[in-house]
């Protein structure tokens, strides 16, 4: 699928000075805008972009998107379902 769309002369000329590529660019700035609204996935931006797990990570990371990261609070309930989980099948008491 082909996208296009228009620049001022000025602005492209000033982008294309930034950016070898700047199709590339304009790609990678629609699909991440499209994950951080949840109408795509990780795994729908990899293929777009033709980048491993990793590598998508780390472009996130480069956009500032860090929504799906847990939060302190869920991580510490995950980690008392999983302490929970692990007494009821071992009978070991794991309380800190």
């Amino acid at each position: 699928m082909s996208i296009s769309f228009e620049l001022p002369v000025a602005v492209e000329e000033q982008l294309r000075r930034d950016h070898a590529d700047l199709d590339v660019v304009a790609k990678e700035a629609a699909l991440v805008e499209l994950y951080r609204q949840g109408r795509i996935s990780q795994h729908q931006l990899g293929l777009s972009l033709d980048k491993s797990r990793c590598e998508v990570e780390e472009l996130l990371k480069r956009h500032n998107v860090t929504e799906d990261l847990y939060t302190a609070e869920q991580v510490a309930e995950q980690i008392t379902i999983l302490r929970r989980l692990l007494i009821s099948q071992t009978n070991v008491d794991l309380t800190p």
